[in-house]
């Protein structure tokens, strides 16, 4: 029997951020790019949750840029870091409380050739091992920020596979709740980031 493709609904994104996180572990992106399709199979996330979150862009209230996180679930939220790098994110739980969902690593699917023009130098299964790497890797910048994850543009799907061997553990690359195991990955993934 073909496994059921089911791109995911808003009802998805809005529940806890830590149970959104968990789930999208094994589930896919896509990106329908102007060059053409992009996918991949997540396998590293990490949960970002309201303003009592230290480390959370909410934490000292709404701007300009975190804006859409005080919004819809179901939207991207693309911010830019360190004057180099685009992270893309999953706005979670109800209109007006701030979280979302880092998407961290994930495994090129489809649109391989795609991906190793903006990266030729990486190796395949590490096309995709890092925040950063992954919206350079698939194109992605502020000008995605905002997008309908139910939409047609960026948008994930339930390909009904196993998500893999996933665990949690402590986030890593910030300096406040870092002692919050809220990075969820697959840990037989080698695409899960260093």
């Amino acid at each position: 029997m073909v496994p059921r493709i089911k791109k995911l609904p808003r009802s998805f994104y809005n529940r806890p951020t830590l149970k959104v996180a968990a789930d999208l572990i094994g589930k896919y992106i896509v990106f329908e790019s102007p060059a053409g399709t992009m996918s991949a199979r997540i396998v590293e996330v990490e949960a970002y949750i309201g303003q009592g979150d230290p480390a959370c862009h909410a934490a000292r209230g709404k701007t300009k840029r975190n804006a859409v996180m005080f919004g819809k679930p179901g939207f991207t939220y693309v911010y830019f870091i360190y004057g180099m790098y685009y992270c893309l994110n999953f706005v979670t739980e109800r209109e007006g409380f701030p979280a979302a969902v880092l998407l961290r690593a994930a495994e090129p699917v489809e649109g391989i050739d795609l991906m190793k023009k903006h990266s030729p130098r990486q190796k395949e299964h590490r096309l995709l091992a890092g925040p950063g790497k992954f919206c350079k890797t698939f194109g992605l910048t502020r000008t995605h920020n905002g997008l309908d994850l139910t939409g047609h543009t960026i948008y994930l799907e339930d390909r009904q596979g196993e998500p893999g061997n996933v665990v949690t553990t402590p986030r890593i690359g910030i300096n406040h709740g870092a002692e919050l195991k809220w990075r969820f990955l697959d840990a037989d993934s080698s695409a899960v980031s260093k």
